[in-house]
């Protein structure tokens, strides 16, 4: 039975240091605890922000790898470089301001343990404002592998901050490759065209912080290429048909030109659960 994972996070210098906190001590107090952890500075920090990370550091010892990168690489790049660090197997993907439900890697485990052909593995999140206490909205995924496949044609099919994968997978179709907003889609895009086998735990298991701002950084011309040029890279593959591909642009452009209350509607009523 598997037991032993890694840790993986990256951090920049706009992160909250009280947020960074709270997200890396709720791995540390996971009930199946990891062995090692991996953050990545993707470039230099804030003096309140290294204070965290040392403190925590000093604590942990033996479970922390801190790598400092010279210069900010974008999320995409750093994961790849503290990939290769990660001693283990499973790796788990965190992000610096989100929190972790505390068997969340547990429920993870169990389902790598059962299905001794998988290769990633994700779950619901809870999303929050202010609070993580109180729930603003669920994204919810599909929880097995043919539905998983079929969802991924139009959607994103995992919650990146709650995923677990094997390190060996994702290196083998390249790593992560950078696409502002979407590395981690595109990456999902990839290995379940390899073949690779997917599924989902059909819980919580990240709490996340959305912030007022979500709806609006999901709007506006930059946004628009970005995730248009996601899906030219999926077609590129083919992973999805010419007519997916113009579906999806359209859904996405009109998306984006929306006003952000409706923006937001969309989201909170049609694409999330209350």
């Amino acid at each position: 039975m598997v037991q032993n994972y890694s840790v993986l996070m990256s951090v920049y210098e706009k992160e909250n240091p009280e947020y960074l906190k709270t997200a890396i001590e709720s791995m540390l107090n996971q009930t199946v605890p990891a062995n090692d952890f991996v953050l990545v500075c993707d470039g230099p920090l804030t003096p309140e922000l290294d204070s965290v990370i040392n403190a925590l550091y000093d604590q942990h010892p033996e479970v922390f790898q801190i790598l400092r990168l010279d210069k900010n690489c974008g999320l995409g790049n750093a994961l790849n470089v503290g990939l290769k660090l990660c001693k283990n197997q499973l790796v788990a993907r965190m992000d610096s301001d989100d929190i972790s439900v505390p068997n969340r890697c547990e429920l993870q485990l169990k389902k790598f343990n059962e299905q001794t052909g998988l290769d990633f593995c994700s779950g619901d999140i809870a999303e929050f404002i202010t609070d993580a206490k109180v729930v603003h909205s669920i994204r919810h995924v599909p929880s097995d592998y043919e539905e998983i496949l079929s969802y991924a044609k139009r959607r994103n099919p995992m919650n990146h901050m709650a995923v677990m994968l094997k390190k060996s997978a994702v290196e083998a179709v390249g790593g992560y490759i950078e696409i502002h907003y979407a590395e981690d889609y595109y990456l999902w895009a990839r290995m379940l065209k390899k073949g690779y086998k997917a599924a989902n735990v059909d819980q919580i298991l990240v709490n996340v912080r959305i912030g007022n701002g979500m709806y609006k950084r999901r709007g506006g011309v930059a946004y628009a290429k970005s995730i248009c040029m996601l899906q030219k890279k999926m077609l590129e593959i083919q992973f999805i048909s010419k007519s997916d591909f113009i579906i999806n642009c359209f859904l996405r452009i009109a998306g984006s030109a929306m006003p952000v209350s409706l923006r937001r509607y969309l989201y909170d009523k049609a694409l999330r659960k209350e």
